[in-house]
Formats: C-alpha cells, sequence, structure tokens
C-alpha cells in the first residue's frame, strides 16, 4: 500500500552561499563555489573548505543557550527557525504533543569531542566544559528543536551518512502517516570542517588536492573530477498531511510523494559497481510516488564529485531515466555537506518544483565521455518541472532517494 503524499510547507537552509534558502538558491544558481582556506586547518594535508559565513552563530541563537550547543546544532536550530516562519506556524499557539522532530546528521559533534579531548590532555579534567556531552552527541539537533520549539511528540536523529537527511524526511512522512504527529520538523545537519576529519577524508583518497583555484576544485561529472570538497550546513522541511496544511489555508511549497532505500553491502566506503542496489531504492522511490521512471523531468544528483561514485551514479542515471531528464550536482558549489547534503539538496529540489529553473553543475563544460546524462551547465535551465527525484548514496552502501512533485 503506497504510502500518502504529505506537504512540505515550510523550508528553511543554512549554507556556505547563504545563511538563508534564498540566499543559499540564489547562490547555487550563481554556480560559483566558495571554498576557500581555513585557518584552523592550517598545517592539514587539506586546508579548505566550504563554510558557513557571515553570521554570528551565538548571537542568532542567543547566547544563554549557545554555550551548550555544536557548530551543528545551532546550523539546525537556525534552518529550523526559518522553516517553521516559512510555515506559517507559531510554536506558541501549536499542540506539542503533535509535533516531530526528525533531524539526522553523519558526524554530530566529532569536531567538539576532539576539542574536548585536546583539553583534557593538555590541562586537565576541571578545564573542560561542562557540556561537553552535549555539543558531541548526534541527537542533540533534534532535542534543541524540540526545546525551542515545544515539540513534545516523537523526536529522531537518524543516521545513515551522507543519506542521513533523506532518511529524516522519510521517517518524518512515516510519523505523519501512521498518524503518531500532525506537524513534522525535519531534516538534516553537519559540521566536519576539522583537522582530523579532514585528514581522515584525505587519507581514505576520497578528498580533493589543492590545485589552482579551489573554487573550481569541486567538478562533479567532470572527465577531470579530482574528489570531493568538504562543505557544511543544514536544511529542515515542515511537512504536514495535505489536508491538514489545506484546512489551514497553507499554500504547500511542494509534495513529497515517495522515498526509496537499500543498502549496497558490498564495501564500507565504494559504491556497488554495478549500480543495481542503489538502483533499487530509486525505482522504491518512484513505485512509493505512483510513478514511471518517464515522467521524472529532473534529477538532483548526489554528484560527489569523486571518480567512482560519479561514474556509478551516471550509469544509473542512464539506465533508470533513458529520457535524459536534466541532472545537477549542487555539491559543484556547495561541496559536499555530508549528513546535511540529502535534506539541502531536496530543499533545492523543491525550489526547482517551485520556480521551474534547474541550476547549472558549477565548473562542469559536459559530463565526461562516457556519461550519458543531460547536466545543466553553465546557466540556469529556465524549464517547468512538475515530478523531480533527489539522490543520496552514503559511505557504508546507504541509498536514499525522495520523489518530489508539485502540488
Amino acid at each position: 500500500m503506497r504510502t500518502p503524499a504529505v506537504a512540505v510547507t515550510g523550508l528553511g537552509m543554512i549554507t556556505p552561499v547563504g545563511n538563508d534558502t534564498e540566499s543559499t538558491w540564489d547562490g547555487v544558481c550563481a554556480a560559483v563555489s566558495p571554498a576557500r582556506t581555513v585557518p584552523a586547518l592550517a598545517g592539514c594535508a587539506i586546508d579548505f573548505a566550504c563554510v558557513v559565513d557571515g553570521i554570528d552563530l551565538d548571537a542568532e541563537i542567543g547566547r544563554r543557550t549557545a554555550f551548550r550547543m555544536g557548530r551543528y546544532v545551532k546550523f539546525a536550530v537556525l534552518a529550523a527557525r526559518e522553516a517553521v516562519a516559512d510555515a506559517g506556524l507559531d510554536p506558541a499557539g501549536w499542540d506539542g504533543s503533535r509535533v516531530a522532530v526528525v533531524v539526522g546528521t553523519s558526524s554530530g559533534g566529532s569536531a567538539h569531542l576532539t576539542d574536548q579531548a585536546l583539553v583534557l590532555e593538555r590541562k586537565g579534567p576541571e578545564a573542560t566544559s561542562p557540556a561537553g556531552v552535549l555539543l558531541t552527541i548526534p541527537n542533540m539537533p533534534a532535542a534543541e528543536i524540540a526545546i525551542e520549539m515545544r515539540a513534545t511528540g516523537p523526536s529522531m536523529a537518524p543516521c545513515t551518512a551522507c543519506s542521513s537527511g533523506v532518511t529524516a524526511l522519510s521517517v518524518a512522512r512515516d510519523l505523519l502517516a501512521t498518524g503518531q504527529c500532525d506537524v513534522a520538523i525535519a531534516g538534516a545537519t553537519e559540521s566536519t570542517v576539522f583537522p582530523i576529519a579532514m585528514t581522515g577524508f584525505a587519507r581514505s583518497g576520497a578528498a580533493a588536492r589543492a590545485d589552482g583555484d579551489l573554487s573550481r576544485l569541486s567538478r562533479p561529472f567532470a572527465a577531470d573530477r579530482a574528489g570531493l570538497v568538504m562543505g557544511e550546513g543544514a536544511a529542515v522541511m515542515v511537512l504536514e498531511r495535505v489536508a491538514d496544511a489545506e484546512a489551514r489555508g497553507a499554500e504547500p511549497r511542494a509534495l513529497l510523494a515517495g522515498t526509496g532505500a537499500t543498502t549496497d553491502a558490498h564495501h564500507p566506503t565504494s559504491p556497488h559497481p554495478d549500480g543495481r542496489i542503489a538502483r533499487a531504492a530509486v525505482e522504491a522511490a518512484l513505485r512509493d510516488a505512483g510513478w514511471r521512471a518517464d515522467e521524472v523531468e529532473h534529477v538532483n544528483a548526489h554528484g560527489t564529485a569523486t571518480v567512482r561514485n560519479d561514474a556509478a551514479e551516471a550509469a544509473l542515471i542512464s539506465r533508470v531515466y533513458p529520457h535524459r531528464p536534466p541532472v545537477t550536482a549542487p555539491k559543484g558549489v556547495l561541496g559536499h555537506c555530508m549528513g546535511a547534503a540529502g535534506a539541502i539538496e531536496a530543499g533545492l529540489t523543491v525550489l526547482t518544483l517551485q520556480r521551474g529553473v534547474v541550476p547549472p553543475v558549477a565548473n562542469l563544460d559536459a559530463p565526461a565521455p562516457g556519461f550519458d546524462i543531460d547536466c545543466v551547465t553553465k546557466v540556469p535551465l529556465v524549464r517547468p518541472v512538475r515530478r523531480a527525484v533527489s539522490h543520496s548514496f552514503g559511505f557504508g552502501g546507504h541509498n536514499a532517494v525522495v520523489a518530489l512533485q508539485r502540488p
């Protein structure tokens, strides 16, 4: 039995190109990466990333509570505030017992755990933060959002690596479908721009190395793609049953029509070479939505700019969608926002549906030879889009796909 579509009534984002949804959209459409050298990474094999900038996070959160929040938590809270306001909802007036929060992350507060370990080693236990545990555990984005929003319904923190955001959206839709809540605040957040994480990605061989202009280093689907560039940020959506949104006069941005998930069970970091398990996730999302593959009019690709991922995904796209719908890959601009990537890319897909604009893949002139896919390049493609999918594939073989449509 198909799960009913749910309405996306609110959207909030904070990313390396913007501290809200509109500025993020403008930045992605401009197709210029903000990758830059990061002073905190001095001495690392990779000392650059796409980072959230131009905002005083502590001031925006409020200094009385910001001290207990990791950077990744602050991102989530700010994105949730924007999403709830965008939905036209007021936590002061809702029944919090009917509000769920589902916010995923991949690494949680690993950066803060590292910081506290160094403080412990160098200065002793009395110098560590009394909020040390709160700074690190991965459920705190969901918990802090629930506290601020007076949401006492189910609260969850999915962790499926780079698929965490789509997993969160899927879980939230299930909570609505089974009547466990009436409103779901769902998305994902991540901040892994710190020395140990960057060193790990360098050692794994997945990350790009500095070579000339940093803004041109992330090149999804290019013949000379060089590896991923790290990013950070968050995206949060407000989801409601369609009838509930209509009853309060809310106009949905989009409908979340279907989701699909599989696991490669092949290798900790490499995708299955024939892509059949990832393809099964795409086909599951299409079945859930009740669509044929040829009805998909746009694909927001995972597109990490790594050799193996892009090859596997390009093959998948050409097989599943032989009618060649336009493809974009936001990581060319944003870098790889890890656990937040799926939520951010789903949010951008919502905006494509609303606005009839597909952002271009940054730093790409044409797909690599042998990649039979229609990538949007150079400038945004202006075209009405009714149905679109967003792919997310993560370490551990996690595959998650979301199908979104115009209301």
